[in-house]
């Protein structure tokens, strides 16, 4: 009878930390839906986000603004995951000495994803919202003592 309930023990503990990692997996795949191209076009230029899967716990983008074939903009963006915890660096060539800003996921549901780092002077807040074939980004915080932010609707190309 204790060999049974050692095994049933044993049985037990190993289910619990295959749900434990398969739920921390899961995490990422809420952000599945920014895989893909996307382009916002205006007449002050285009911006592109470029998202690809990297591995299980890795999406890596390309962000552009390109104005007259000049790029005014160019970041580099990866959302990953370790552990339970999935955070969004960006690097943006030119700003901040070229050194990655973390922010750390929020809140998240089946539509949107945001994205926090209350110690960056701006933005403090980044988010994503998806409906039907488009994303709305946002980025806020506070410039010049105000609170201030910027939305950006990018339509899918692939």
């Amino acid at each position: 009878m204790k060999k049974l309930a050692s095994l049933l023990s044993l049985f037990l503990m190993a289910s619990a930390c295959q749900k434990s990692n398969n739920a921390e997996k899961d995490l990422i795949k809420k952000a599945d839906w920014l895989i893909g191209n996307w382009e916002n076009k205006t007449d002050l230029g285009i911006l592109t986000e470029n998202w690809k899967k990297v591995n299980d716990s890795t999406f890596k983008a390309q962000s552009f603004f390109i104005k007259d074939k000049d790029s005014i903009h160019n970041e580099t963006i990866l959302l990953e995951q370790k552990g339970e915890i999935l955070s969004y660096t960006t690097i943006i060539k030119g700003q901040n000495d070229g050194k990655p800003i973390r922010f750390e996921l929020l809140t998240d549901n089946e539509n949107e994803l945001v994205f926090e780092n209350l110690l960056n002077d701006y933005p403090k807040k980044i988010s994503y919202k998806k409906t039907a074939n488009k994303i709305v980004t946002e980025i806020s915080g506070t410039q010049f003592g105000k609170p201030s932010s910027e939305k950006y609707i990018l339509v899918k190309t692939k």
